[in-house]
């Protein structure tokens, strides 16, 4: 009797388990089918095909929303509106230096022009620019790296609605000044949209680093075609359109590659260069460079010339001579060699001459737009420079009296 009830037992547990193993699998059944979206239960229902997708759920990634729609699920690379991003350096250079294999685009696409603004604080000849943009939205883009350490104080923040607002890129920041970083993001990141600054200092290798970064930057937006290079104290020479149709129209790269002899040239090449780069192959030009995507992804991902002068290069002026001669050694046919930008060496000294106020007339600006002769696509131009510089912040009240209508946009009156 007692083995009886003691089978009985295992029988009646077995029972318990199988009907609650039953029960959860109906409920579980019950539950997905009431969870699950109408579409796919429809296709489980009735389709041998996959359903499409739901018009109710919006699966837009947030890069290609920025881009205003236009080549599809590509919206991060046809069209970057913001230039925010967390990145690291090492992350930016080898996202920039991306090449499509298949040069045809799926997509329809306007060429700009990224204009790269190395600045040592704010932008004081801002206004001159916003009336150089005015309503050719669509074929530029622009980047700020500014250098908020150059005087002790901090850069000033755009105004709301200016084409520079936004535009400073995220930058890594130098050791010496890591401590002081943090103050400055919480102070200044509502107005400059980034986060982090690095210190440049004037003809150091740091420069170059900046400038390098600029690039990569701009290289994140394939409609970037064309990439300039500008500073605080530069000034347009002609109006967009123009500027915009030599640019993007130019067969080569305007490129200053030059084998300069004596000590301002072949004798700043470090010893410690060799056997990597030879002392004939040195160059020097000027710092303010005009490249396409082409040379741009070169830059940004070089591993030969640029650790070479990072190591080697302290008091060589590595922004007169790292570029250059990188176009000389890989790019010696596809440059103009020469700059587009305007600038007066005459007076000597390691500067060039500073035009404040009172320098700026009708005739200076005349001469710098059509007083030199030059190639363009094979043939002669006078056409030579697009750009000029080194202009002070006191020379921007003459200047909007007197460019605008030599260059052939309107003016704006600047409030005493």
């Amino acid at each position: 009797m007692t083995e009886a009830k003691n089978m009985k037992l295992p029988v009646s547990l077995f029972l318990q388990s199988l009907l609650l193993c039953g029960l959860g699998f109906a409920l579980g059944t019950i539950s997905s089918f009431y969870l699950t979206p109408p579409t796919l239960r429809f296709y489980l229902q009735h389709s041998s095909t996959p359903p499409p997708p739901s018009s109710t759920i919006n699966h837009t990634p947030a890069a290609e929303k920025q881009s205003g729609g236009g080549g599809g699920g590509l919206g991060e690379f046809h069209e970057l509106r913001e230039v925010m991003h967390d990145m690291t350096e090492g992350e930016l250079l080898w996202r920039a230096s991306m090449v499509p294999r298949v040069k045809k685009l799926p997509f329809e696409q306007r060429p700009k022009v990224a204009f790269l603004f190395l600045t040592r604080g704010e932008l004081p000849l801002a206004p001159l620019w916003e009336r150089f943009f005015e309503g050719n939205e669509g074929s530029y883009s622009i980047y700020v790296h500014a250098d908020p350490d150059f005087n002790g104080s901090e850069p000033e923040p755009e105004p709301h609605g200016s084409v520079f607002q936004c535009r400073r890129i995220p930058s890594k920041v130098s050791s010496s000044s890591s401590s002081s970083s943090s103050s400055r993001i919480d102070r200044f990141s509502s107005y400059f949209c980034c986060c982090l600054f690095q210190t440049v200092s004037w003809g150091g290798m740091n420069m170059m680093e900046a400038e390098r970064r600029l690039l990569a930057n701009a290289l994140l937006d394939f409609s970037n075609q064309r990439f300039v290079l500008l500073s605080e104290s530069c000034i347009p020479l002609f109006d967009f359109p123009t500027v915009y149709s030599y640019l993007i129209n130019s067969t080569r790269v305007h490129v200053e590659s030059k084998d300069v002899p004596g000590r301002a040239g072949r004798g700043r090449f470090p010893a410690r260069f060799r056997p990597r780069l030879q002392p004939r192959l040195w160059r020097k030009g000027s710092q303010w460079f005009e490249v396409d995507r082409e040379v741009a992804v070169a830059v940004v991902a070089d591993r030969d010339y640029f650790p070479l002068f990072q190591k080697h290069c302290s008091r060589c002026y590595a922004d007169e001579h790292y570029l250059p001669t990188l176009v000389g050694v890989r790019f010696p046919a596809r440059t103009h060699n020469r700059s587009v930008t305007w600038v007066n060496w005459s007076r000597g000294g390691v500067h060039p001459a500073m035009y404040s106020g009172e320098h700026v007339t009708a005739e200076l600006l005349e001469a710098m737009r059509n007083g030199s002769s030059c190639d363009y696509n094979g043939r002669a131009t006078r056409t030579c420079f697009l750009f000029a510089r080194k202009f002070s912040p006191s020379s921007l009240r003459r200047l909007m009296r007197f460019a605008p209508e030599l260059m052939g946009f309107k003016s704006k009156a600047i409030a005493k």
